[in-house]
């Protein structure tokens, strides 16, 4: 696991890799600065005194633009790790091409694209399952503000262990058939788990953070291969050809 994540953070050299990463990441921005127009216009007028019974305070605009700029870096800490993840799925075949190109390339050749559409859905269903995690451990961050550093090991925790999983079940998700697939996801948890542990921590750093997901991404696509090689040193029983793939089937 250290080595998959070692490696991942060396691949950010990789020219192909640290444009993806600009991509994603401009995108996360763009994300962000929408929401922040959005929620600038919708505070704009609003008067929250008359709305708790204590006079009236209109929100001018720079009120409202204050209002924005603090509501957008709250939700740039909380959502930043499941818009992240969402961006990134749907680059994911790309950041997997270009890793297995460099390390694997028999790996490359045999891998099977899971496409845009599959990926983007996969990407959705990620960072609403972080969202949701997240929401119902709000209640939580706020009692263990008085520890000081309970809500970070909280977010560590409630994100590393759904970022784990997600991350190793896209860089399966082009190899093998879904029994090999499932097998090897069941053999290596504990693994996928420390990579989203500490992809999470590396979310809580600021500018290192914007590195996070691109970082989990290859470090699960280096323990895809390396798993595999050492259990099956042909790699056929996990990279072979699939038979055609139903709707219904999934990681």
């Amino acid at each position: 696991m250290l080595q998959a994540l070692a490696r991942a953070v060396a691949d950010l050299a990789n020219r192909r890799v640290f444009t993806i990463m600009l991509q994603t990441l401009g995108i996360a921005v763009a994300i962000f600065v929408l929401l922040g127009l959005a929620l600038g216009w919708l505070l704009q007028g609003l008067d929250p005194c008359n709305a708790l019974g204590v006079g009236t305070c209109t929100l001018g605009t720079g009120e409202s633009t204050i209002g924005a700029l603090v509501l957008t870096l709250f939700g740039a800490w909380f959502l930043f790790p499941a818009v992240a993840i969402t961006v990134v799925t749907g680059f994911s075949d790309r950041i997997a091409d270009a890793v297995e190109r460099a390390h694997y390339p028999e790996a490359a050749q045999l891998a099977r694209p899971i496409g845009l559409g599959r990926g983007l859905l996969s990407g959705l269903k990620s960072g609403a399952r972080l969202i949701v995690f997240n929401v119902l451990a709000l209640p939580f961050y706020v009692l263990l503000l008085v520890t000081g550093v309970g809500p970070f090991i909280l977010f560590v925790i409630v994100n590393g262990i759904a970022l784990g999983r997600d991350l190793g079940e896209l860089a399966a998700a082009r190899h093998g058939d879904r029994q090999s697939r499932r097998a090897w996801l069941t053999r290596t948890r504990g693994q996928q788990h420390l990579i989203g542990l500490v992809v999470s921590v590396l979310f809580l750093v600021p500018i290192v953070n914007m590195l996070a997901p691109i970082i989990g991404i290859a470090a699960a696509i280096h323990l895809v291969n390396a798993s595999s090689l050492a259990a099956t040193p042909s790699r056929r029983s996990f990279e072979g050809a699939d038979p055609p793939r139903s709707k219904n089937d999934g990681y």
